[in-house]
């Protein structure tokens, strides 16, 4: 062995040498802190707070640096197969170095938990604090509020309204107002002014005390007076009752016109209007108008006195009726709801006013007006009695029922049909019915009509009502009665009157007569060969499904709310077919008539100029057949024309054939010319002064 390796050996055994005694110095430093600690068990607590974390970190940093030296001296032992006591030194010194690490974590576990109660201490103060701070609010909040209650305390003195300064100083006695003080204190002055008030008060209490004796002593002769007459009535009623000859002698119905009027009270106001504008035009203009009111006055007056009774119910008593209400509505069914709506919507009301217009002829037309009080609205209900002459001269009878039954001319829906222009009376005048009945999930009200009645306008002017286009005013007016009373009164007579002349001439016309009316028989010829064979109602769908009448229909001439009728009109082999439509204002509106001719081939009017010609002189010239006086005999003259006309038309094409032998159509008729112009006009135009017939 060299020197140098026996120095090199030295130098590493006195540096080994050397590294054990200081880990052995570090081991006995280690064990002595151990058994310190172990002594001193609680004292690690202590131990906390005389060290600061960053060193407890910087020696967990060693001993891991310590720990991690051990273990490779450890492993570099084992490799050069050292003696084994070195090895448990290192293992010892590891173990130990392990206890200082366990340690450690105590340590830190120790100061988390402190650092968590020093946390939790500091919780608590700030959640004093803030309790401390809420309580001091609601303090200061009471504190305000009671301060508020204060400043807003008002005592009862100020609610009593006191007389003005100027008339307390200027009224009140100066041992009360004492100027010289309360002018210059408010609160003497007040006093003061109290003071006043109360002896005025004392004075009108007493000035009460004396008017309720005057009053008591009133009263008490008024009582004595009402026996009085309550004993005198009877004895009128013994008069009156004694009178009742006198006045049935004098025709002077004073009970009957004393208990109508009585009863007329209890009417809605739409049909008082209507029976009092009624009445006053009855004793003014037409002592024939007989008016009156029919119905159930004590129905009346029940409901009268529950509208005027205002029932104020509780939340409970108001929850228990609704609830009792709808238990009831799922006891029924859907058609009885739809029935009890209905029969709410069509209530009428139980008094109804009745008007009898009696003509001069003998013929009666009677109106009901009933109100609806849900509607708001009058319907009219129409009879009619016809004289007994009129009857049997109509159907032969004086049964009105076959006289209905055998035309609808005199039908209750029918016969005031247009009695003012465009007034059918098939809808409401009152716009917001239509919501209503929708609302209830009823039909159109059109549907109703025959349990209702016919609310025609002019009913609702007579009751004073007028509904506007986008809002129903339904305050009845006196001056819309008024103002439409003797116009329509006119109109009802005129109407009655000229649908039964209307019937008359079509009741000659089903046996086959046209009677002209001696006024008018000088416009026709003596002889008229022409017949009529055949009259009948028509319909709409029949006159529209004509193709000659296409024109008529499209362009709005012909409405299907018409009268149409179709006659059959003969002449030898010819054949004329006349559709006559005749509008409800008959005879205002003159009928129309429409022909074909069949003779030979058809002929109208779209391939016959002259059929065309005949329809112009019948529907174009009727205003020679018209005169202010006679004029509902309009359709009886027409006809005539027409029978004239088509003799006309068939001698003038009978002779202007190049037939040899007897003719069939004979010239009857005298004429200076049989065809006139480009367009070979036939003169059907007749003069009755010289008997001939000429173009026009």
């Amino acid at each position: 062995m060299s020197k140098e390796e026996k120095t090199e050996k030295r130098s590493k055994r006195a540096i080994r040498k050397e590294a054990s005694e200081q880990k052995r110095i570090k081991q006995d430093a280690i064990m002595k802190e151990s058994k310190l600690s172990a002594s001193l068990f609680y004292a690690e607590e202590a131990e906390v707070d005389t060290r600061s974390p960053e060193k407890d970190v910087e020696i967990f940093k060693s001993t891991c640096a310590d720990i991690r030296q051990a273990m490779l001296d450890i492993r570099s032992l084992k490799d050069k197969k050292a003696p084994h006591d070195e090895i448990d030194d290192k293992r010892v010194s590891v173990t130990l170095d392990f206890i200082n690490l366990k340690k450690l974590n105590r340590l830190a576990h120790v100061r988390c938990k402190k650092v968590r109660e020093n946390t939790n201490e500091a919780k608590q103060r700030i959640d004093q604090y803030h309790l401390q701070l809420q309580n001091l609010l609601y303090e200061i909040m009471h504190l305000e509020k009671e301060i508020n209650k204060c400043l807003e305390f008002k005592s009862k003195d100020e609610e009593i309204e006191l007389v003005s300064l100027e008339e307390f100083y200027k009224t009140a006695p100066a041992d009360i107002s004492h100027p010289e003080t309360t002018k210059t204190d408010q609160h003497q002055q007040r006093l003061a002014r109290l003071d006043w008030e109360l002896e005025q008060r004392k004075q009108l209490a007493k000035k009460l005390k004396d008017s309720k004796q005057s009053k008591e002593g009133l009263a008490h002769e008024i009582k004595s007076k009402q026996e009085y007459l309550e004993n005198l009535q009877p004895k009128l009623k013994t008069v009156l009752e004694a009178t009742k000859p006198v006045q049935e002698y004098l025709d002077m119905p004073f009970d009957q016109i004393r208990e109508e009027q009585e009863t007329a009270r209890h009417l809605p106001p739409p049909l008082y209007v209507l029976y009092m504008q009624t009445s006053a035009y009855r004793q003014a203009c037409d002592k024939n108008l007989q008016v009156s009111i029919i119905g159930d006055l004590e129905a009346a007056k029940a409901i009268k006195s529950r509208s005027q009774v205002v029932e104020e119910d509780s939340d409970s008593d108001q929850e228990e009726q609704e609830h009792s209400k709808k238990s009831k509505r799922r006891r029924k069914t859907q058609d009885g709801r739809v029935e009890e709506r209905k029969q709410q919507a069509l209530r009428k009301h139980p008094l109804a006013v009745k008007l009898d217009i009696n003509c001069k002829d003998g013929n009666s037309l009677h109106l009901t007006f009933h109100f609806m009080l849900t509607m708001g609205i009058i319907t009219v209900d129409i009879n009619l009695t016809l004289a007994e002459n009129n009857a049997s001269s109509v159907s032969g009878s004086v049964t009105v029922a076959y006289v209905f039954s055998s035309s609808d001319l005199l039908a209750p829906k029918s016969i005031l049909t247009d009695l003012y222009p465009g007034d059918h009376g098939n809808t409401s005048p009152n716009p917001a019915n239509q919501y209503e009945l929708r609302k209830l999930g009823l039909k159109d009200f059109t549907s109703y009509i025959s349990e209702v009645g016919r609310p025609y306008l002019w009913a609702q002017w007579l009751g004073g009502l007028q509904f506007l286009e986008n809002n129903a005013v339904n305050t009845p007016e006196e001056d819309i009665s008024f103002t439409h009373m003797q116009e329509t009164i006119r109109r009802l007579k005129r109407r009655v009157r000229s649908r039964l002349c209307l019937m008359k001439q079509t009741a000659a016309f089903e046996t086959g007569n046209v009677v002209v009316d001696p006024e008018y028989q000088g416009l026709f010829p003596s002889k008229i060969v022409s017949r009529l064979t055949s009259w009948k109602r028509a319909t709409y769908e029949d006159f529209a499904a004509l193709p000659y009448t296409e024109a008529l229909v499209t362009d709005g001439v012909v409405e299907e709310s018409d009268i149409f009728f179709t006659a059959i009109i003969d002449r030898g082999s010819a054949k004329m077919t006349a559709q006559v439509v005749m509008t409800h204002d008959y005879p205002k509106v003159a009928p129309l008539f429409t022909v074909s001719v069949l003779w030979q081939h058809e002929r109208t009017a779209m391939n016959d100029e002259h059929i065309k010609e005949m329809e112009e002189e019948v529907n174009v010239h009727h205003e020679e057949l018209m005169k202010s006086k006679s004029c509902d005999t309009i359709l009886s003259n027409q006809m005539q024309r027409l029978l004239m006309c088509f003799d006309i038309y068939l001698e003038t094409e009978a002779s202007g054939s190049e037939e040899e032998g007897p003719r069939e159509i004979s010239k009857e008729k005298i004429y200076n010319r049989m065809l006139r112009g480009p367009s070979r006009s036939k003169p059907y135009r007749y003069c009755p002064d010289i008997g001939i017939f000429t173009h026009r």
